[in-house]
């Protein structure tokens, strides 16, 4: 028989399991955990004598306490010793929301990013956020927002709309770059009703001048189903992996496609995409099931 002493203690138990769980989503995991998600893949026309690793670093958010200048730095450390050969940025320095103590400016955030470092070098693009921060740049519709300067004078290669050959071992391949797909905000002066993106995939992928295979960086997975088999792996981030995920799925994710490119090493029509779950928050400091990480991509 279910008395009222035993639906008490149900109540109590159920109200002290959520606050744990709360504490645990704000205060633990989005702060203090980091892990090391990796992928194996050869992708299809893959050359046979070509083995890369790749480090990806997404949505850093900095700001304090949650993602503080030394915290950076100590990831940066973890991700040099990850041995990757190539080490790529993915977008969103900048805060992505008020809960804050501080916000950690352009200048300290690219002097901790500076301490990374690859054999083939440290390449970076842009994300929604370091856009939308920088009210110059939604003034002037486009142009060179903080953080891409702030990079460049770290020596930080910035990637907007780029495409560089690079080579390990006598093989070749292209890194690619996308600018973002939501850069603009709307209800500027260029009188768009919705978000608007730089991007410029044909544009970018016309810069490829022979058959090595091409790596592509672009913040938004959305992108992902025009991106042509040509490209053997698109690197997003963004998601953040719903920063809430249960089983597998992410019940709010800021994407068009719900939760069909939230996280994780997704392959559609022959075609790679591999989405980090991302190292800060965005909205809310809350992370559960989708701790803050490092990607490592070994290809070949």
């Amino acid at each position: 028989m279910f008395t009222r002493r035993g639906f008490v203690k149900l109540l109590g138990g159920g109200f002290f399991g959520a606050m744990a769980l709360g504490g645990y989503a704000f205060g633990v995991e989005p702060l203090a955990r980091l892990s090391v998600a990796r992928y194996v893949l050869t992708p299809s026309r893959w050359p046979s004598g070509l083995k890369l690793r790749i480090v990806a670093l997404a949505d850093i958010h900095a700001c304090e306490p949650w993602m503080s200048t030394r915290r950076i730095t100590s990831i940066c450390e973890r991700a040099n010793a990850l041995g990757g050969d190539v080490t790529v940025l993915l977008g969103d320095y900048a805060a992505g929301m008020n809960l804050v103590t501080r916000y950690v400016h352009s200048n300290e955030w690219s002097k901790a990013l500076a301490t990374l470092k690859a054999p083939l070098g440290v390449h970076a693009i842009m994300g929604n956020h370091d856009w939308w921060e920088d009210r110059t740049a939604q003034k002037n519709g486009g142009g060179e927002t903080f953080g891409h300067r702030a990079l460049a004078e770290a020596g930080i290669e910035v990637y907007s709309n780029r495409a560089v050959r690079l080579e390990k071992d006598g093989s070749g391949f292209w890194l690619a770059g996308l600018e973002d797909q939501l850069a603009l905000l709307p209800g500027r002066k260029w009188k768009r009703a919705s978000m608007g993106g730089l991007d410029d995939l044909d544009g970018t992928l016309a810069q490829v001048t022979d058959e090595a295979p091409v790596i592509l960086l672009a913040h938004e997975p959305d992108i992902f189903p025009k991106v042509p088999p040509r490209v053997a792996l698109t690197l997003s981030g963004h998601t953040h992996g719903g920063q809430v995920r249960f089983a597998g799925h992410s019940p709010v994710v800021p994407s068009r496609f719900g939760d069909r490119y939230a996280y994780g090493h997704i392959v559609e029509y022959d075609r790679n995409l591999i989405v980090s779950g991302g190292l800060g928050c965005s909205i809310a400091p809350i992370r559960f099931g989708v701790p803050p990480e490092i990607v490592v991509v070994d290809i070949g």
